[in-house]
């Protein structure tokens, strides 16, 4: 596909968009330019774990995560436009839509990254 120059301009100028989606098998990022319309992307599967009777990601995981799937984003970036990308207007971040991380007022993890494959809740919403 080939790319507009106004879309290169964009990515060079920083006036792109970008997303970001850690979903429960994969980690997905997309840069958008004003149009609305995904110019590149990137993304980075991993997998949840059992620990402590909790389905989890731990806090390495997420981290290292964003980075390969940033550093997938990046690469594509300057495989298709020939630049790289030195700055963006705007960050959106989605969670996976049952997940939850849960920080205290000091940005200490109070629980383990919980994500919608745990069933710990099942008696209290059969109470509900």
């Amino acid at each position: 596909m080939k790319y507009t120059q106004k879309s290169k301009d964009e990515i060079t100028n920083g006036q792109t968009t970008l997303g970001i989606e850690f979903g429960s098998t994969s980690i997905k990022a997309v840069l958008i330019g004003s149009d609305h319309q995904p110019l590149a992307s990137g993304s980075h599967d991993w997998e949840n774990r059992h620990e402590n009777g909790v389905w989890t990601y731990s806090l390495d995981d997420v981290r290292m995560g964003l980075q390969k799937c940033y550093q997938n984003l990046c690469q594509n970036v300057t495989d298709k436009y020939e630049v790289q990308i030195c700055s963006i207007s705007a960050i959106g971040v989605s969670g996976m839509m049952h997940g939850y991380l849960a920080y205290d007022k000091s940005d200490e993890l109070l629980v383990p990254f919980r994500k919608c494959r745990n069933t710990i809740t099942a008696d209290a919403e059969e109470k509900l």
